[in-house]
């Protein structure tokens, strides 16, 4: 089935492209004098961008006669004996985060980290702040883990698959660091070692998905859950940015482990 999923080029081509033209846009318009009365215009160029891969991965689906059943099965059906690589989705983002907070306690920091705050870390505009957080992970897999990374996989092992997607991935999101104070904007300005975390972190976040993904037969919903999680739970708190660099570090680890530990699957073709 993954040699169906052959239009790798178009993917990645036009998921970049559509976003990217649309978020400048954004961006542009948010640093304008008069951005306070364009955050119509700027948020719904921003979620365009958002629907980009979306659209693109539809479309390629459509020229294939068999993957509209394929990815339909994928995203409906959990696997029969897998129900526990979800229950690992459902708790790793948050288990890491609480872990990394504690940790960070050792080294002198607020208690207070733990504390819900009910408040996000960065601005949407007309959208709420809640309803990206929990919609652009969807959205996302959606592409992701319907199109994207089977065309990658099928050229390549899922070791260089994951490092090639971490890559384009950290790459993707780079124009929404240009838009006034989405959560990418906030992070160069906080300074530069968040921003390389963020990039960084794509790297063991994307093991370990993948890696869910497959050993649930690449279910969707798998890569689904794991993400919103992970954005959920990485804003819920009043997490320090230096504990998100401890969660990172808590990743890379988790993740050498498992690809040490499952090299028959990653490395082979």
């Amino acid at each position: 089935m993954l040699n169906n999923y052959r239009f790798t080029l178009s993917f990645y081509f036009y998921s970049t492209i559509i976003p990217w033209t649309l978020w400048f846009i954004s961006a542009y318009l948010s640093h304008r004098s008069d951005a306070g009365e364009l955050g119509f215009y700027i948020s719904l160029l921003g979620f365009l961008g958002l629907l980009g891969p979306l659209i693109v991965s539809i479309w390629l689906i459509t020229k294939e006669k068999y993957l509209w059943t394929d990815v339909k099965n994928r995203l409906i059906f959990v696997p029969f004996g897998k129900r526990k690589y979800f229950l690992m989705a459902l708790f790793l983002m948050p288990l890491s985060i609480i872990l990394a907070m504690t940790i960070s306690l050792l080294f002198g920091y607020d208690i207070n980290q733990f504390v819900i705050t009910g408040k996000a870390t960065f601005t949407s505009l007309v959208f709420p702040v809640w309803f990206l957080l929990v919609i652009a992970p969807v959205i996302e897999e959606l592409a992701w883990h319907s199109y994207g990374t089977d065309a990658l996989r099928r050229k390549y092992t899922l070791f260089t698959t994951s490092i090639v997607f971490a890559l384009y991935w950290g790459i993707w999101h780079i124009p929404l660091a240009f838009i006034e104070g989405y959560y990418h904007s906030n992070l160069v300005l906080d300074g530069a070692i968040y921003s390389i975390n963020f990039l960084v972190s794509m790297f063991p976040f994307v093991f370990l998905m993948n890696w869910l993904y497959y050993k649930t037969d690449r279910n969707i919903l798998v890569a689904i859950l794991m993400h919103l999680n992970a954005n959920v739970f990485n804003e819920i708190f009043a997490t320090h940015p230096d504990s998100k660099i401890i969660q990172t570090i808590l990743l890379l680890i988790l993740s050498i482990y498992i690809v040490y530990t499952q090299k028959e699957m990653f490395f082979r073709k």
